[in-house]
């Protein structure tokens, strides 16, 4: 695939998810990604049942390079200096004010490096009343109004992936990739702020834009209602997805696969309106009838009446599926040390050409000799 970010450097002194995030993003499309860590321990998602490699650093990590800087000691801090100096961009996800004592502030890097874009990632922005407060995923969740779109009210329990993590890289990386594109026109770098908080309310804009023009504080449920979305466990314990929308030629296909051509004769879901209303009944109606087939029956049965479904797949299947393997999405690469690694490729193709090739996620410092005799 084209790298389309081939010779854009980035720094990036990122921990745990949103930093790493948005440098692995970069990384994916072709920059030049140098993570700088700490000595010794490194980013603190490596530690792992007492190794430096865990899963989760891997998850975030790939196409980059380490080196390991101690910026309290002038040597190192020197370095990193000197890098900047032939940076396109700098990543950092500290809370405010930590950079600066790092020697890795704005003010100090932007002085060196005036074509510089600087991204500063936090968890409530840099100023306020709720700045120096500590935020991870669930704070970030919770604080923006997404947690409560998530979790049952009637056995509350957080539940799901890192999304605010993730959700904020992915702003950030956006955010990078616009300031490197005006700096083409203006020859200036500018600096680039991102907040958990800022990020995850931006990702929930489908509930705000609800209640102010609406009236309306949805809940778990309310997009589920509308869409008409489903799920049902099958006779063999595998779950089904359904998403019937509003075409009413969904419907009649659903009721056909299920046996019940007349199922939507009944006034409580004969028409959309009615189907949003009464759709507790609908589950309970239809729940036992999904429980009489295996998975497979049922994806053969709705696929001949093109019904908007897929089978709920864990993670050991979702790839292994052959639209999966058409598109490549696994792709393999081996580390330094020999032993395997398998990730997700990244989703853009460019000219129709896939980046079907990876490079491991780097070992602490793996890279701090040449890095050092690049730069020191």
């Amino acid at each position: 695939m084209a790298k389309v970010l081939d010779g854009i450097r980035v720094l990036e002194m990122g921990t745990f998810i949103t930093g790493p995030a948005a440098g692995m993003l970069l990384a994916d499309l072709g920059a030049e990604v140098i993570k700088i860590e700490r000595p010794g321990t490194g980013d603190p998602f490596r530690e792992y049942k007492g190794e430096l490699y865990s899963p989760h650093f891997q998850s975030y990590n790939r196409n980059k390079q380490s080196v390991a800087l101690d910026t309290a000691k002038p040597e190192d801090r020197a370095i990193l200096h000197t890098m900047t100096k032939n940076a396109d961009a700098f990543i950092q996800n500290f809370r405010p004010g930590v950079a600066e004592r790092l020697g890795a502030g704005e003010a100090e890097l932007r002085g060196l490096n005036e074509r510089l874009v600087y991204c500063a990632i936090s968890g409530f922005g840099s100023s306020g009343p709720d700045r120096d407060k500590p935020a991870y995923d669930t704070v970030a969740q919770a604080v923006s109004g997404y947690l409560r779109l998530l979790v049952r009210p009637e056995s509350p329990r957080v539940v799901g992936p890192a999304i605010a993590d993730v959700v904020t890289g992915f702003y950030a990386a956006f955010g990078v990739l616009a300031a490197l594109l005006e700096r083409g026109r203006t020859g200036q770098g500018r600096r680039v702020d991102v907040s958990m908080l800022e990020a995850m309310c931006h990702f929930n804009i489908d509930a705000f834009t609800h209640f102010y023009s609406a009236g309306e504080v949805m809940t778990p449920y309310s997009r589920p209602s509308v869409s008409q979305s489903y799920v049902f466990a099958c006779a063999d314990g595998k779950w089904v997805a359904l998403h019937m929308s509003s075409p009413q030629k969904f419907w009649s296909g659903l009721a056909n696969a299920l046996g019940r051509p007349d199922l939507f004769a009944d006034p409580r879901f004969s028409s959309r309106e009615a189907r949003i209303e009464h759709q507790a009944d609908l589950i309970d109606l239809m729940a036992p009838i999904f429980r009489t087939r295996p998975i497979a029956e049922w994806c053969v049965r709705l696929a001949a009446e093109d019904v908007p479904h897929a089978p709920a797949y864990d993670a050991n299947e979702a790839l292994e599926t052959p639209q999966a393997k058409h598109l490549q999405l696994l792709i393999d690469a081996e580390r330094s040390s020999g032993e395997p690694f398998r990730t997700v490729r990244n989703p853009l193709s460019f000219d129709g050409e896939r980046n079907t090739t990876v490079t491991p996620p780097p070992t602490l410092d793996e890279h701090g000799a040449a890095i050092r005799a690049r730069y020191g």
